[in-house]
């Protein structure tokens, strides 16, 4: 085999590429924090050119963006998962939304949190946050709607819950709370905005 067949290295398509790119940038964040996370740094750790990382995210908000994104994706699928198998009761489907949410938030925690304080106060994350959360919320209203009626769900108290969501979510993450009492605290005030 010449030199040139053994360093030829397997083109991949432009999807394998950012699928690549994202996840060597999670394993940066996981190791180093989402400050050391640059195009340049993340190009150098995915041996590639910055150009390549530049295609794909165009500058440092693009990348965080794109990895808020991503995990958004696994959170609607953990989610779409769990009330695939919910009881079809109030009670089943708040279980599995708040076991869920709880677990995605766990699993996520320290690569979010880096990459949601990376784009703090940018308009970029204003955007794909007010997004993702009206997009969530609106699921899960459809998933309880199936289970009690439309007319039985509080908007504002559910677009409240999962404020609070939030809330445990770091709670959990900072041990300030284990994850068992988040799940009880997230169970019951989803029950409240539901009318009776």
């Amino acid at each position: 085999m010449t030199k040139a067949k053994e360093g030829a290295r397997t083109r991949l398509s432009k999807a394998e590429r950012r699928a690549q790119l994202l996840s060597v940038a999670r394993e940066m964040i996981r190791a180093e924090g989402a400050d050391a996370l640059t195009l340049g740094t993340l190009a150098d750790s995915a041996g590639v050119t910055k150009p390549v990382v530049y295609e794909h995210f165009g500058d440092r908000a693009g990348l965080f963006a794109a990895l808020y994104r991503q995990f958004d994706e696994r959170q609607d699928a953990s989610l779409e998962t769990a009330l695939a198998s919910a009881r079809p009761d109030v009670e089943g489907v708040v279980d599995v939304i708040a076991t869920s949410y709880v677990a995605c938030a766990r699993a996520e925690g320290v690569e979010m949190a880096g990459v949601v304080a990376a784009l703090h106060g940018t308009p970029v994350l204003a955007r794909i946050r007010q997004e993702s959360v009206g997009a969530y919320v609106e699921r899960c209203r459809a998933a309880l709607a199936r289970v009690v009626g439309a007319e039985s769900i509080d908007p504002i108290a559910l677009e409240a819950a999962f404020a609070s969501a939030d809330v445990l979510a770091s709670a959990v993450l900072a041990s300030r709370i284990d994850e068992g009492d988040a799940h009880e605290a997230l169970v019951r005030i989803l029950l409240a905005s539901i009318r009776e």
